[in-house]
């Protein structure tokens, strides 16, 4: 219930409509602020260089997406936490559409973006991070495949979460009462989901980069494109 609130004060407030195709891949990130991200790698690389890694992975993945969107008609939407607009914007450019992700746990945050790209006239909507370097077009492409016959689509990270989250309509359930950032994130939504009887799919398991024991993961990405 407190997530149906929310994001319904959400979209009274919010005074921006946007287009949309009928798919939607929304990016979850967040502004390189020295400081602020990547907050568990500052030990090994400093404030300054886990915030350059932040600015590297994002920038990675808006790469593969833009790979994507060569091969498959989808629209794009970064939705950001720290940072502002003309900072996003000068960053990534002006060709991308920007969102600030607003107050509350990342459940709620990714709640309320779904409902905003179904509410605009998506009828598959996926979510992912930028953390995972072996995310590719591929595996982006299958996901919304797998949408055409499949209620729920996930990306398993070995670390117990996931990557990649696809709908074709808001469960809102999926995003209430997880604790998020745990080894149990992606175990607890495949329970929701056989709860709520939704049919679901695994896509492939990847390695996402959080933690100093991580960084070879991203420094492997770039060898093996190499």
């Amino acid at each position: 219930m407190g997530v149906s609130i929310a994001i319904n004060i959400f979209l009274v407030s919010s005074s921006k409509v946007l287009r949309s195709s009928k798919q939607r891949l929304i990016i979850f990130t967040r502004y390189p602020e020295p400081g602020k991200t990547k907050t568990r790698l500052i030990p090994v690389l400093g404030s300054f260089g886990a915030a350059n890694l932040q600015r590297q992975m994002t920038e990675h993945t808006i790469l593969q997406v833009k790979q994507l969107q060569k091969a498959i008609d989808i629209s794009v939407e970064i939705w950001f936490s720290d940072g502002d607009l003309q900072l996003m914007q000068k960053w990534l450019g002006l060709d991308l559409v920007y969102q600030p992700q607003g107050e509350g746990d990342l459940g709620l945050r990714m709640a309320r973006s779904l409902l905003q790209a179904f509410q605009s006239g998506a009828e598959k909507a996926i979510i992912i991070g930028t953390d995972c370097p072996g995310l590719n077009p591929e595996i982006l492409a299958t996901a919304f495949d797998k949408l055409r016959t499949f209620d729920l689509v996930l990306g398993p990270a070995l670390d117990g979460g996931y990557y990649l989250i696809g709908l074709r309509q808001l469960i809102p359930e999926l995003f209430a009462n997880i604790e998020w950032g745990t080894a149990n994130v992606f175990q607890k939504t495949v329970e929701i989901a056989q709860k709520v009887n939704l049919s679901y799919v695994n896509l492939v398991s990847l390695a996402d980069v959080d933690r100093p024991e991580d960084l070879s993961i991203w420094q492997q990405s770039f060898v093996t494109e190499g």
